[in-house]
């Protein structure tokens, strides 16, 4: 069996009416379950991504050029889930993705004020601007592939949860990286079978897989790369969180060839006032 059960049918009804609510409807709809006297199958999924684009405080996405580890994509930004400040580091804990979306999302709004005047006029856009975009959508619009958008999505899935787990050691991830580079590969072999512009899941399933798969790559590799223990990402083989190598962000890029490029960008060790100290990386005791 995929999943371990949660029994819940030892609390009173309506203290699980009260207090759980949700839970209860969700499990009674999903998975058929009167919460009250049967346990709820529960399946891993992943409920936050950690890291993101590289941002300043101000929400804008950075990246390396010119020797600058904090260059400033001119008008790209980035908030919440999607980016990464790094306020959280290697571990968000509870209800900081809240904080961060108020903070910068109030950042962000601010910093759209101090460089965008009304009536300015925007810069034109090259005229094959869209050709990039059209032709991703007409590719997997028109892909006559043997193999269907969900084979390759459940593939994706259980190599990730295999062997990009939480607990991990160089051999889970030396296979992992082995097996999802496979499936990223086979991309070109995909199957839409619904032509359509109007309704079509089977295409919006394509393009979000394709997103994905993407996101499973740079993950497993940069996790295969890190050799030590930091936040959620726990080496067996390599127990303990190593500053004096691995105190900075991995950033990672993936070319359409499948291969990734792995690089670095130091993490900022002071704040920007006087009236709060920098606070030091602790041993993880829980």
């Amino acid at each position: 069996k995929d999943h371990i059960y949660l029994h819940l049918d030892h609390l009173d009804p309506a203290v699980l009416h009260e207090r759980l609510p949700g839970i209860s409807e969700s499990a009674r709809i999903f998975a058929g379950v009167d919460v009250t006297t049967d346990p709820i199958p529960i399946v891993p999924t992943v409920h936050y991504n950690m890291g993101g684009i590289a941002t300043n405080y101000h929400g804008e996405a950075l990246t390396k050029k010119n020797g600058n580890d904090d260059f400033v994509v001119p008008g790209l930004m980035s908030l919440g889930e999607a980016a990464c400040v790094s306020v959280h580091g290697a571990n968000r804990l509870g209800s900081n993705s809240l904080i961060d979306l108020v903070v910068f999302g109030r950042a962000a709004a601010m910093r759209c004020a101090e460089v965008l005047h009304p009536g300015d006029s925007h810069p034109d856009l090259p005229k094959d601007s869209a050709d990039h975009a059209l032709a991703r959508l007409d590719k997997f619009r028109h892909a006559s592939g043997q193999t269907p958008t969900a084979q390759l999505r459940l593939k994706m899935q259980k190599v990730m949860q295999n062997n990009c787990a939480v607990f991990r050691t160089a051999e889970v991830l030396d296979e992992g990286h082995k097996l999802i580079h496979e499936i990223y590969g086979g991309v070109t072999d995909i199957r839409v079978t619904d032509r359509s512009l109007i309704w079509n899941s089977d295409l919006i399933e394509t393009l979000e897989f394709d997103n994905l798969i993407a996101q499973a790559v740079v993950t497993m590799d940069s996790a295969k790369n890190r050799t030590e223990s930091r936040g959620a990402h726990a080496r067996e083989d390599f127990p303990e969180r190593d500053d004096k190598n691995w105190m900075k962000h991995t950033l990672a890029w993936l070319d359409a060839d499948g291969k990734v490029t792995i690089d670095y960008r130091p993490v900022h060790a002071y704040t920007l006032t006087n009236e709060v100290s920098y606070i030091e990386p602790r041993p993880r005791v829980y």
